[in-house]
């Protein structure tokens, strides 16, 4: 059988093949009356538009690119789950860009960044440099940051100093003055995460408040891997056996701090109380103590943005924080020695 034509339609329809075209694009010089009937004539002959002949009519790729580094990883994951969920339901496709080298994060925001390649683009946790928005500015892309900051662009960023501070004040209340911090690595490095620094400050916040000194020895870093955090809990451990308490930079080193626990035959939480953040899907099965960030609420606000971006620039650039908020479980505990004070 032969393919079904846009010729089909409009001859089926009995009205012009413009007419149909407008229907298809959501033209709204179409009446109400003779819109419906399109509609009904594509969906009675089950005709399916060419998308490259659409794409050239509209004079747009209909094409969103999202550069991320390291999209394995599970927070990542929950993040690309929302923003698939808001262009599933739009007439745009995703194209996925792993960064896990300054070389190719450099390539990426050189190359993709193109009107014969996308309509907009998406960039998460990667801060561009004063020469990378200028070029998104001048290849005229709409860009929306998702956990990142730049004062060029829309963006949607996490509350992070306010987790830190809630994670380490969370132990601090609990009795904890002795608390490890297994962070992301927190030297300059090409990719800088926004989140990196401020879940850091936010530890030490909390703890100057309390009047507790920040000790660099109770902070080690290290990649976000579920091993990695548990060799670096052992070394923070044996050489601080004082510390009763770690604060986890994410719910996946927060696993490995557990594993190093479990290993050196300390009870979680009865000899050592453990907080990770994200609140990732296995962490409620583990009952871990977590910071929630809203990861695919962000993603799902992020695609919003940029889809009203494209469909209508903004003049001044807006900013979503996404808040964080404790969930406590089972892997905290007040300190042996340690009780709360009597309230009036």
């Amino acid at each position: 059988m032969a393919s079904i034509t846009i010729r089909d339609v409009a001859k089926k329809a009995g009205v012009g093949v413009g007419t149909v075209s407008r229907v298809l694009n959501n033209n709204p010089s179409v009446s109400p009356e003779t819109r419906q009937k399109v509609l009904e004539t594509i969906s009675e002959l089950e005709y399916q538009p060419n998308p490259i002949a659409r794409r050239l009519s509209l004079g747009k790729t209909l094409t969103i690119a999202v550069i991320a580094p390291f999209f394995t990883r599970p927070a990542f994951v929950q993040r690309f789950r929302g923003i698939e969920s808001v262009l599933a339901e739009s007439e745009y496709d995703f194209v996925m860009y792993n960064v896990e080298t300054a070389a190719r994060r450099d390539f990426c925001f050189r190359e993709v960044p193109r009107r014969d390649r996308i309509d907009g683009l998406l960039i998460m946790s990667l801060i561009p440099t004063s020469n990378d928005a200028q070029r998104f500015q001048e290849a005229n892309i709409p860009t929306v940051l998702l956990d990142a900051a730049h004062p060029d662009f829309n963006r949607v960023i996490i509350d992070d100093l306010h987790g830190g501070y809630l994670a380490t004040k969370h132990l601090l209340d609990l009795g904890h003055r002795h608390i490890g911090y297994i962070s992301d690595i927190l030297a300059k490095s090409p990719f800088n995460y926004h989140s990196i620094f401020e879940r850091h400050q936010g530890y030490q916040n909390a703890l100057a408040e309390a009047g507790i000194p920040y000790r660099p020895d109770y902070v080690l870093q290290g990649e976000v891997d579920q091993n990695v955090g548990r060799e670096l809990t052992k070394q923070l451990l044996a050489d601080n056996p004082e510390i009763t308490a770690v604060f986890a930079y994410s719910d996946t080193q927060a696993i490995g701090v557990m594993q190093a626990a479990r290993e050196m035959n300390l009870r979680v939480p009865e000899d050592l109380s453990v907080i990770g953040y994200d609140d990732i899907e296995i962490s409620e099965y583990l009952h871990l103590t977590t910071i929630q960030q809203k990861l695919m609420q962000s993603g799902v606000q992020a695609a919003k943005l940029l889809l009203a971006e494209i469909n209508q620039p903004s003049t001044h650039p807006r900013e979503i924080i996404s808040p964080t908020t404790l969930v406590r479980r089972q892997t905290t505990s007040l300190l042996k020695t340690y009780s709360l004070p009597e309230t009036n």
